[in-house]
């Protein structure tokens, strides 16, 4: 297993269906010396994953960290309300390629993830790739700048 290279702390958050595959991650950064706040939940009992991902839309957007892991049952309903925050590019990811490419090409700073449609080692897999690449900028800088131009443009409505 290669050593993860990036370090920064990380916010991560779930609701009631992700909460089994937190903890595995959570024993993983552990493993691997990769500080993390866990803001909840904190069992099976169904809550409302709104409240998790907003709290760690606003966490990255403050600056406090710049990056988070949501999960839930299928990671898409914690992507929609993060991604309703500007500077927040929050991805679903279910595999090694697209954890790769949407930090390179998209920056992506928020892994959303499924507890109940992927496995235990697969989201290591993918959380490992997630962490260990970097956005590259160049030509992808254009679309980010056409997402920023967007966001502008939202938040004067």
């Amino acid at each position: 297993m290669s050593e993860i290279k990036n370090k920064a702390p990380v916010i991560i958050g779930c609701d009631h269906g992700g909460f089994r595959l937190k903890k595995f991650i959570k024993e993983f950064l552990d493993q691997e010396e990769i500080p993390y706040t866990d803001i909840g939940c904190d069992s099976e009992e169904i809550v409302r994953y709104p409240y998790y991902a907003a709290e760690v839309a606003r966490r990255i957007r403050s600056g406090e960290f710049v990056r988070g892991i949501l999960i839930c049952s299928t990671g898409v309903g914690m992507s929609i309300v993060a991604n309703r925050y500007p500077g927040i590019r929050a991805s679903v990811v279910a595999d090694h390629y697209t954890a790769m490419m949407t930090r390179q090409h998209n920056d992506s700073n928020v892994l959303c993830l499924g507890g109940r449609t992927i496995g235990e080692f697969q989201a290591i897999d993918i959380l490992k790739a997630w962490l260990d690449n970097e956005y590259i900028g160049g030509r992808h800088e254009i679309s980010l700048g056409l997402l920023r131009d967007v966001e502008k443009e939202m938040c004067k409505q």
